[in-house]
C-alpha cells in the first residue's frame, strides 16, 4: 500500500482513456487528492465522499482505491470497507495489509471468529513484520512474535518496522475490544515510532479520530 505507485497507476490509467475529457481527468485527480487530504486531516467521512465521487466519475478505478478502505474503516462503514478490500485483492493479491484491513472490517461488523474464517490468505509479502502480523490475525501467532520481528534492522529501517508493528497491533486490539492496548500501540505507532508515509500517517490520523 504505497501512495506514489497508486498515483502513477492513476495517471497512467487516465492517460489511456481517450473518451474521458481533459476536464474529467483533472477532476478525477482532484477528487483523489481531496480524498487523501481529507483523510490526513482526520475527516474520514469527507474522504469517503470524495473517493465515492471519483468512483462515480471513473468506476474502473475502484479496485485500486485501498485508500478509500482506510477511510471507510475510520468512518465506521465496515461493510463497505470489507467490500473495498475484497475488490482491491483482485489487483493486489500479495499484500498482508489488505488482508489485515479486510479482517478488521469483518471483525468490527461480525466478530473476531468470523474475521478469522474470512481472513484472506497471503503469500509473498516479505516486508517486516507482515508475515507475523498475518499469523497473529489468523490466531496462529503472537504479539511477541510481531515485536521480535520488528526489532530487526537499525535506524530508520527499525523505526519503520516498529511503526508498522504497533499500528497493526493497535488495530488488532481494537478489533478485540481492548481499548487500552489499542490506544497504547497506536500511540506508539503515531508518536514513538512516527513515520510520514501513508500508513505512518494513518496511525496519526487514527489516534486523532479516536481522541487518543
Amino acid at each position: 500500500m504505497r501512495l506514489p505507485l497508486f498515483i502513477f497507476l492513476l495517471c497512467l490509467h487516465l492517460l489511456r482513456l481517450p473518451i474521458l475529457a481533459q476536464e474529467a481527468k483533472a477532476e478525477a485527480q482532484a477528487l483523489f487528492r481531496h480524498g487523501v487530504e481529507a483523510f490526513f486531516a482526520a475527516k474520514p467521512k469527507e474522504s469517503v465522499a470524495a473517493f465515492d465521487k471519483l468512483i462515480a466519475l471513473e468506476p474502473a478505478l475502484k479496485p485500486q482505491l485501498w485508500q478509500r478502505g482506510l477511510s471507510l474503516y475510520l468512518a465506521g462503514q465496515y461493510a463497505a470497507g470489507r467490500e473495498q478490500f475484497e475488490v482491491h485483492q483482485t489487483v493486489n493479491g500479495h499484500d498482508v495489509e489488505n488482508a489485515a484491513w479486510h479482517f478488521l472490517c469483518v471483525a468490527r461488523s461480525a466478530g473476531i471468529e468470523a474475521a478469522r474464517q474470512a481472513l484472506i490468505p497471503i503469500e509473498g509479502d516479505t516486508r517486516v513484520p507482515m508475515k507475523e502480523v498475518h499469523d497473529l490475525f489468523a490466531g496462529k501467532g503472537s504479539v511477541e512474535q510481531v515485536l521480535k520481528s520488528a526489532e530487526t534492522g537499525e535506524g530508520e529501517a527499525r523505526q519503520n518496522h516498529l511503526c508498522y508493528a504497533h499500528l497493526y497491533l493497535g488495530l488488532y486490539f481494537e478489533a478485540l475490544g481492548d481499548e487500552a492496548k489499542a490506544k497504547d500501540h497506536l500511540r506508539k505507532a503515531a508518536n514513538d515510532f512516527r513515520m510520514d508515509h501513508y500508513m505512518g500517517r494513518c496511525a496519526q490520523v487514527h489516534v486523532k479520530v479516536r481522541g487518543w
